[in-house]
């Protein structure tokens, strides 16, 4: 019981942190200073790059080691992990699709999107970008504590800041107010706790879900960077800029988990 409850505190103040870390990167809008369009591709390029590694290094290759100890041997506990990162990857895209959102800059989608507010649109977007974020996080910390958790809460949270800063950028373009641009930004990142504790519940439950778990929130999160995050660096003409930026958030998030892990 006392395992449980330290496991569901860890997973709820890690992704907390890194879910606040969305609020610092957007700080730079209440200078009244917005960045170009090249910086923003490049950290969101940062972002996927980080995101990239974690989901393999941190996530994926654990989730094939418990599933080894967990199951039989042979192809099962490939099995395990392919079909977790693929029901991942579905549930994202199923949020995607029946959620009403928006993207960075790409417009409106889903179903009755139309008759939503727009600050509305920018949370469910968020909402599903920073879930599986904080879930990971949430995992990451149920299944090793501390040695598990921490690179996935720091690297979680240094892509959360370009992201922050790409949300309030995107708001003040439309209207809103220094203030409430950062404010709004800095309130969807408190999205990524509920996926902690979600993580760090399911975990707590039963070690054997550990790899279903981790793959699976692996598969959320690279979901997330094939149909939003990488679009969304290329679509002005900044791609060597956003590629730039993924290697150097891939090689930093690697360093991490072999540093802190």
């Amino acid at each position: 019981m006392l395992f449980m409850e330290n496991t569901l505190l860890l997973g709820f103040l890690g992704s907390l942190t890194a879910g606040l870390l969305t609020a610092v990167g957007a700080l730079p809008v209440l200078l009244g200073k917005a960045p170009s369009r090249g910086f923003r591709d490049l950290a969101l390029g940062f972002a996927a790059g980080v995101m990239l590694a974690a989901s393999f290094f941190s996530l994926i290759i654990p989730a094939l080691d418990a599933a080894e100890i967990y199951y039989s041997g042979g192809p099962v506990p490939a099995a395990i992990v392919c079909t977790a990162i693929l029901l991942g990857m579905g549930a994202i895209a199923l949020l995607n699709e029946h959620l009403p959102h928006e993207h960075f800059a790409q417009g409106r989608e889903g179903p009755e999107a139309a008759s939503l507010r727009r600050v509305w649109l920018f949370v469910f977007a968020i909402t599903i970008h920073n879930l599986p974020e904080g879930m990971a996080v949430g995992v990451g910390f149920g299944a090793n504590g501390l040695e598990g958790g921490m690179p996935l809460a720091i690297g979680i949270g240094l892509q959360n800041m370009p992201e922050g800063l790409a949300v309030a950028v995107a708001l003040m373009g439309e209207g809103y107010s220094k203030w409430r641009s950062w404010s709004i930004a800095a309130l969807t990142g408190l999205i990524e706790p509920i996926g902690g504790l979600f993580g760090a519940s399911i975990i707590s439950v039963s070690q054997i879900l550990l790899p279903w778990g981790l793959a699976f929130a692996a598969g959320a999160m690279l979901y997330v960077i094939s149909h939003e995050i990488i679009p969304e660096t290329h679509r002005s003409g900044h791609q060597k800029k956003a590629t730039f930026g993924l290697a150097m958030g891939l090689v930093i998030m690697l360093f991490l988990d072999v540093w802190l892990g």
